[in-house]
């Protein structure tokens, strides 16, 4: 497990992260609905995480879950900064009950987002919808990823969410994923 740390007059988070391991998240970021989704996006792309943080939640939740994501995509980087033999592209279509989401991701080494999804509800619990986008927004720019984020339809904005993050936890696991018929780097370039 690497160890990763951000400090700022916002917010400070200390996030131990294994790309390879048995999907147990630990720890808060005293953001109720969040740490569920966190829950479930280590135990469907199998990352281990535990987080520690404080954040300025009395002003609102953005810094907190920016940051998370800011930390979160510099562990990913760290960890895929050996693209050898790495499967590169992934993607997964992910039912909800009545939500169905598809996410597709390159670790292209270029950081962006498409995020084509609406979200009726603006809260949920203690967490703005809002700041869904914006957490895989710092991750994809933090971890250089090329990630496409649909929401093809769904009616309960909880089940939406979730069919997001582990559409993502299902693609990035794909991708990140080492394939040992892959001579090198999968690029023409030869490098990523």
């Amino acid at each position: 497990m690497t160890q990763f740390k951000r400090t700022t007059k916002e917010t400070d988070i200390t996030l131990d992260f294994e790309l390879r391991g048995q999907g147990i998240f630990q720890g808060t970021s005293h953001i109720g609905f969040f740490d569920h989704m966190l829950t479930l996006l280590c135990k469907h792309a199998g990352w281990d995480m535990t987080l520690s943080m404080k954040g300025d939640l009395e002003v609102d939740d953005h810094h907190s879950i920016e940051d998370v994501g800011i930390v979160i995509g510099l562990a990913l980087k760290e960890a895929l900064k050996d693209k050898t033999s790495l499967t590169r592209y992934g993607d997964a279509f992910l039912p909800m009950d009545e939500a169905l989401a598809h996410v597709c991701v390159d670790i292209s080494g270029r950081a962006t987002l498409v995020y084509n999804v609406t979200l009726d509800k603006v809260m949920l619990g203690t967490m703005s919808s809002e700041m869904v986008k914006e957490f895989f927004k710092a991750i994809a720019h933090q971890a250089e990823l090329t990630l496409h984020m649909r929401l093809l339809y769904g009616e309960n904005t909880h089940h939406c969410v979730e069919a997001l993050f582990k559409g993502f936890a299902r693609a990035i696991k794909k991708a990140s994923s080492i394939d040992p018929s892959i001579v090198g780097v999968l690029s023409t370039k030869g490098v990523l």
